[in-house]
């Protein structure tokens, strides 16, 4: 006797009309995070965010009004030192308030903003980079290759990833100084030693940065790709005579960037965390230049018991807090969206 036929309601219907038109597990893993409103939140925040720093970087190094040499970011201004926000006074620039030498913290927050998000998204990109290659190479050789590789992590793993960025910060930024300059010179365009060394730090934390932060990545990219080089597609690839460098490119990867996109997405907040922590250190971005580490550091400094000049510190915690909050929400969201067993 046949089956009974259950009548679907509307929605039911609805709902498997659209299942059978989304057929690409992209369209899937799209669909499924939009309906995650945390995740969605989380990139509308980290797009705000994202635009008003790094839109505000021309104003923000703009030179002042009647001086030609100071950006505004370094505009001291020493009879206004301190200054609370004051939210009726927008046109004097005080509504974020003033620093201890009278600058005003509206440049230098969306300055720093967008130096820890630059630095944060370019060391993820570092990260993903030199971790998919390594676990990739590690997977799939397997044998001598992987053991030579997975000691070389297990060494670094057993580093701490401050003193390994502050080696590198001691050692290469005089020859990133040297090298900017050399670069300059060839094009002709000028670069004083101030300039030079500000952004030979700058490369070289956000190198640093990324070249402690992938071992994790490789690890996970390395476990995955030993379970799939051993599936029949992968072995039907080797059988028509593939070469082991077409069947990463074309049969393994491909099935990896779920995991490398969420792994990439989750290093973010991490790499800004650090950056943060190390420019809090003073071992980071280097004053003038703002950061919203060194930002908070100043601000820590200038706490006491006697005056609470909480807008020092307020505002820099609360972009890092905005930031991580968002990256965290949409990092997990990505990653349930692409993962369907979770």
């Amino acid at each position: 006797m046949p089956a009974m036929a259950i009548p679907l309601t509307i929605e039911q219907a609805a709902d498997d009309r659209s299942e059978a038109v989304i057929r690409s597990p992209w369209q899937m893993a799209s669909r499924r995070f939009r309906k995650n409103a945390p995740a969605v939140a989380g990139l509308i925040l980290i797009v705000l965010l994202t635009v008003l720093c790094f839109g505000s970087i021309p104003w923000a190094v703009s030179a002042v009004q009647g001086q030609t040499a100071i950006p505004r970011y370094e505009d001291e201004n020493l009879q206004h030192v301190k200054e609370p926000p004051r939210w009726n006074s927008v046109p004097s620039g005080t509504w974020m308030g003033t620093d201890a030498l009278g600058r005003d913290l509206r440049p230098r927050f969306f300055l720093g903003g967008a130096i820890s998000l630059s630095i944060g998204i370019a060391s993820a990109l570092i990260a993903v980079a030199i971790g998919s290659g390594i676990g990739l190479l590690a997977g799939y050789a397997g044998g001598r290759t992987d053991a030579i590789l997975m000691r070389i992590v297990d060494v670094l793993y057993s580093l701490p990833y401050i003193l390994l960025v502050i080696l590198m910060r001691v050692a290469l930024v005089p020859w990133g100084e040297a090298g900017l300059k050399g670069v300059s010179a060839f094009f002709h365009v000028p670069m004083n030693d101030r300039t030079a060394g500000m952004w030979a730090n700058y490369l070289v934390l956000l190198v640093g940065i990324g070249a402690v932060s992938w071992l994790t990545l490789a690890r996970v990219v390395r476990g995955q790709v030993m379970s799939l080089r051993e599936l029949p597609f992968v072995e039907a690839a080797r059988a028509m005579g593939l070469s082991g460098r077409r069947i990463l490119s074309r049969h393994i990867l491909p099935n990896l960037v779920g995991t490398i996109i969420v792994y990439g997405t989750l290093t973010v907040p991490t790499a800004i965390l650090s950056e943060s922590f190390l420019s809090f250190l003073g071992l980071g971005i280097a004053a003038p230049v703002p950061s919203w580490g060194n930002m908070a550091s100043d601000g820590m400094s200038a706490l006491n018991p006697v005056a609470v000049r909480w807008w020092l510190i307020f505002w820099p915690c609360a972009g890092l807090s905005l930031a991580l909050l968002a990256l965290n929400f949409l990092g997990e969201g990505i990653r349930e969206a692409v993962d369907v067993k979770g």
